[in-house]
């Protein structure tokens, strides 16, 4: 049973129509990426799915009883409010020390706990998101831009992390990609989503989809850059420290997908 599903979804705002017609379902485990220009409606999905927003017509699915865990593009934390880490992923309360610990351990930064929000780089900020998304041990992790102002190596690194989770934990993964035509390899499929469903498939097969390469062929000769796995590779882990791994990591830069 899918954990959950968008059916002929249109969403509207006033006169303009952002969404029309969009059916898609997320299977336990799997990985998607939603590419698309900007304004293409890719957000105004994810808080659909997500209940923020009302849709036209149609309507969201979910598997009864449906864990969600939702890191947001954007969040502001006042920066001259002292508040720890720890602090931040126990609010609004009742979870425990031993919780932070262990959702930031899956996020990738266990160092973290006791630092003040106002002073991690931005990598660690989005590692912390991750962490809080993952307290509540949701069946499927929503994404929306998660590494918008991240440069490649601490895309990358995310990458691996999401990676990572959906491997320790089984959870099923929907991320919306802010780099037009980059998704991280592990994904099981992408849409392509331009106001409309353009196309979905493989990486491989939406990376030669005319309709793909109308939106995308132009500064990327058609193809679908992706990160993949590199050997004895440097890489930041979010800490600020650099790490040199010798196995099953991805490299820094993508690499396009065969035509």
């Amino acid at each position: 049973m899918s954990l959950l599903s968008v059916e002929n979804l249109t969403i509207g705002y006033g006169a303009q129509t952002v969404l029309q017609s969009v059916n898609l379902s997320i299977e336990p485990g799997e990985i998607v990426t939603i590419v698309g220009p900007n304004g293409s409606g890719k957000t105004s999905l994810l808080r659909a799915i997500i209940g923020a927003v009302r849709p036209t017509s149609g309507r969201v699915t979910h598997q009864d009883g449906l864990r969600i865990g939702y890191v947001p593009q954007k969040l502001h934390v006042d920066p001259t409010l002292p508040m720890t880490v720890d602090r931040f992923l126990r609010l609004p309360g009742g979870h425990s020390r031993a919780d932070c610990a262990a959702a930031l351990h899956k996020a990738g930064v266990p160092d973290l706990r006791t630092r003040q929000m106002s002073g991690l780089s931005g990598g660690q900020f989005q590692r912390v998101m991750l962490a809080r998304a993952l307290m509540t041990m949701p069946q499927i992790l929503l994404l929306d831009e998660a590494t918008q102002g991240l440069d490649q190596p601490g895309s990358a690194a995310f990458y691996r992390q999401i990676e990572d989770v959906r491997r320790d934990t089984g959870c099923a993964v929907l991320m919306i990609s802010h780099e037009l035509h980059v998704v991280m390899s592990a994904s099981d499929r992408v849409i392509c989503l331009n106001g409309h469903v353009c196309c979905e498939g493989t990486p491989e097969i939406v990376s030669s989809a005319p309709e793909y390469r109308a939106l995308f062929g132009t500064g990327t000769g058609g193809a679908l850059a992706l990160y993949r796995h590199d050997h004895n590779h440097t890489h930041d882990d979010g800490c600020g420290h650099d790490h040199s791994h010798d196995h099953h990591h991805h490299d820094h830069k993508p690499t396009e997908a065969a035509e």
